[in-house]
C-alpha cells in the first residue's frame, strides 16, 4: 500500500493517480524506479511528488479528457 503524503488530499491523490494510470497505459515512461502495476506505479510517483496538479502534462491529460 502506498502512503498519501499528509500535504495531499485524498481526493487530489486519487484524481492524481488516475491521471497517471491513464499517461502510463498509453506507454509513458514511469518517473519512479520499480515494477509494480501501474496503479501502483501511479500512486508511487504521486507520492514521491514526481506527478504534481500543475505539471503541464496532467493539464494535458485533463485537457484531452474534456468533452
Amino acid at each position: 500500500m502506498v502512503k498519501r503524503p499528509d500535504d495531499l488530499g485524498a481526493f487530489a491523490f486519487v484524481t492524481l493517480a488516475r491521471l497517471r494510470v491513464l499517461q502510463l497505459a498509453q506507454g509513458c515512461t514511469p518517473r519512479v524506479p520499480g515494477a509494480h502495476t501501474i496503479a501502483v506505479m501511479a500512486q508511487m510517483e504521486v507520492a514521491a511528488g514526481a506527478v504534481k496538479a500543475d505539471d503541464p502534462i496532467v493539464d494535458a491529460t485533463l485537457g484531452a479528457l474534456a468533452p
